[in-house]
């Protein structure tokens, strides 16, 4: 631009002014009024300057008017500057977005998007940096251009839809190239040292039968604890994407959601991540089953479909749900209301087979051997819920809490219905095969480690027996019963109640036996492995000392009985009835008599005693001494007083060992095998 005209001098030394033509007049008039112009409507320098280039395109003298209208700032303030300068800036891009882009650079990102466009096969985020930025920029250049309107405005929309398939493209290639599968070895290592209930120790592969043996005696209480300490997966929070594909996803969504395109964005990003979810649950183990093939699968396959749901559902929610929002929120933060759509669109096939799973396994036939897995399942789901609801928000999000809650509910409906299915069988069972020995029972023993394993889970059944544990209050006993019922928590008038139900099972079974001698055997046996099971549980605690002290009671009073039974009948025959006054005394034959006829008796009524109780078991080794002292302290003594005073006079001569056939000694040693469960040694010295 050439320097303006200089302005007219007058004449130095304050004479006359210099006349000035008119023509210099009339140019002097039309470059202020092109000045005032530019002055009024300039709203900065830049747009100043442009104004002064248009109007010199009608009058090359116009070129002269300066743009020192806004001059800079003073050197004083060296802080101004850089302020106008930003402003300056920032009102520049004011005007470009208002303006749109130049039709220059519309043209050459036209030109660029379709040169691209003629090669499909080819990526433009596998190409080098610079191409990906360039592209993002023409992308841009049109979706400013379509804004805007204007003539170009239809070219830039076959251009932005161009670049809209394109970016869907490219989006679904980053995403399933950049997905980070889960570590499907590691998964399943960590599944096999998860051996999440303590039913296994039960040995309850099938259903409940009291007639076959249960012989493991392990902890449960301990066991489930100890086995679900450690599970890598449950608070590990994977990166689903890697991280250095997130920006590229999150500026192709970017300009998705700009160009009005958002419906197409939640449509591909939704369809990949489902399907990826998809398969991270089929490397979980958690299947989509229906209520019917639920139903009809066998025990043993649907206990180790409910062992993986529970780890199952933890891993989901803290790692794979929590790791998606991450993701919807860094890739989709252009929009909330799509970003919040798209995670729930994204993991509802999650929820749906945590769901569906959960509700069939809730319906399912009442057994007791589910029992464990329904609660595993329910403190699992009861534990991610709170999770959960900081994952899913806004109305769509709180009907997937609602959903959940519901079968968190059905799942506790099913607890309670199973324990009182449990209940009834106690009540019902009634095989009539006595255990030949009067041992421990079956029932018994699986019947005690099952209670002892609902104790682990004795805050959950708390809350949910709660409601009912009005009903666990049995009122027909004595005031001390109800205050003592009273004192204890829903689990233990419920514990109670169950234990009972065993007990008047037991009562029954145990008048199958004819000899009255093995009922007691058979009851204190019973009754002690329950007071044991009790005792060395967190049952006692639950339970307390006054339900110990009664059983203990029960035991005492069951020992008292077979002593009675037992062994009355044969100390008669020791009874000294005055026959003689000691040894080598008589009174006459029919004294001798019979004193010979109680020895004999004695010995006949004491083999069979030494036949049959050699094979009676107790096997707990306390209890086994304590009834073998007791024989001993009422036996021995009076036998050996018996014999003291009458052996000689009927066993002498030709008739030794005829009718004492015992010695003390021998009596205690024949005592010593009782309750052993098999025949005693069968050459125990004997008096010769």
């Amino acid at each position: 631009m050439s320097a303006p005209p200089s302005p007219p001098h007058g004449h130095e030394g304050g004479g006359l002014p210099v006349p000035v033509p008119a023509a210099v007049v009339g140019d002097n008039k039309v470059l202020a009024a092109a000045q005032h112009i530019v002055k009024s409507l300039a709203t900065s320098k830049n747009a100043a300057d442009d104004m002064i280039r248009i109007l010199s395109g009608f009058d090359h003298r116009l070129s002269s008017i300066t743009s020192d209208l806004f001059p800079s700032p003073s050197p004083s303030h060296p802080g101004a500057a850089a302020r106008d300068a930003e402003d300056a800036a920032a009102e520049e891009e004011d005007e470009r977005e208002e303006e749109g882009p130049s039709l220059a650079d519309f043209e050459a990102a036209e030109k660029l998007i379709n040169l691209w466009d003629t090669t499909p096969e080819a990526l433009v985020f596998e190409a080098p940096e610079d191409d990906a930025a360039h592209y993002l920029e023409a992308v841009d250049v049109a979706i400013d251009q379509l804004a805007a309107g204007g003539p170009a405005a239809r070219r830039a929309d076959m251009v932005v839809q161009l670049a809209m398939a394109r970016l869907e493209d490219e989006l679904r290639h980053l995403m399933l190239r950049h997905a980070v599968p889960l570590d499907a070895s590691g998964l399943f290592c960590s599944l096999r040292r998860l051996s999440l209930g303590s039913m296994d120790d039960l040995d309850t592969s099938s259903e409940f039968d009291p007639a076959t043996p249960h012989s493991q005696e392990g902890g449960p209480d301990t066991a489930r604890s100890a086995s679900i300490a450690g599970n890598p997966f449950d608070d590990q929070v994977f990166d689903l994407v890697r991280p250095e594909a997130v920006d590229e996803l999150r500026a192709i969504a970017d300009r998705m959601v700009r160009a009005g395109y958002g419906s197409e964005l939640a449509q591909v990003y939704c369809a990949i991540r489902r399907d990826l979810l998809d398969e991270c649950l089929s490397v979980l183990g958690v299947e989509r089953l229906s209520i019917d093939e639920v139903q009809r699968i066998e025990w043993k396959h649907l206990n180790d479909k409910m062992k993986k749901w529970v780890h199952g559902v933890k891993t989901v929610v803290r790692s794979l749900l929590t790791g998606e929002r991450r993701l919807c929120d860094q890739v989709l933060a252009a929009s909330d209301d799509l970003r919040d759509e798209c995670f729930i669109d994204c993991t509802k096939g999650c929820i749906m087979q945590i769901r569906s799973f959960g509700d069939a396994v809730a319906v399912c036939t009442r057994s007791p051997e589910k029992l464990s897995r329904i609660l595993d399942m329910y403190e699992a789901l009861a534990e991610v819920i709170p999770e959960l609801k900081e994952l899913f928000f806004g109305g769509n999000g709180d009907d997937v809490i609602r959903d959940l809650e519901g079968v968190l509910e059905r799942l506790g409906d099913a607890v309670k219905g199973t324990l009182l299915e449990f209940g009834k069988v106690l009540q019902q069972e009634s095989s009539r095969r006595p255990m030949m020995a009067g041992e421990i029972h079956p029932m018994t023993r699986y019947v005690m480690n099952y209670l002892r394993l609902l104790v682990v889970y004795s805050d959950t059944l708390d809350a949910l027996l709660d409601e009912n544990a009005a009903g666990d209050a049995d009122r027909s006993g004595t005031d001390e019963d109800a205050e003592y019922l009273e004192s204890l928590t829903p689990l233990g008038r419920r514990m109670v109640k169950l234990i009972s139900y065993l007990e008047a099972n037991l009562e029954e079974k145990s008048k199958l036996y004819e000899d009255g001698a093995l009922q007691c055997i058979f009851s204190m046996n019973n009754t002690l492995y329950i007071v044991q099971k009790v005792k060395d549980s967190e049952l006692g605690r639950i339970l307390g000392d006054h339900w110990i002290r009664r059983r203990r009671g029960k035991i005492r009073q069951n020992s008292k009985s077979y002593l009675r039974i037992s062994w009355t009948k044969v100390l008669s025959y020791l009874k000294d009835d005055g026959h003689g006054s000691g040894s080598g005394s008589s009174s006459g034959s029919g004294s001798s008599s019979r004193i010979k006829e109680k020895f004999k008796n004695f010995n006949l009524a004491f083999d069979e005693i030494y036949r049959s109780q050699t094979l009676w078991k107790v096997p707990d080794p306390q209890l086994r001494e304590e009834l073998k002292i007791s024989i001993s302290e009422n036996v021995i003594p009076a036998y050996r007083a018996f014999t003291g005073r009458y052996g000689s006079l009927v066993d002498s001569g030709r008739n030794s060992g005829k009718y004492v056939k015992y010695t003390p000694e021998d009596l205690e040693n024949h005592l010593s095998d009782l309750f052993e469960g098999s025949l005693g040694p069968a050459n125990h010295s004997k008096r010769r």
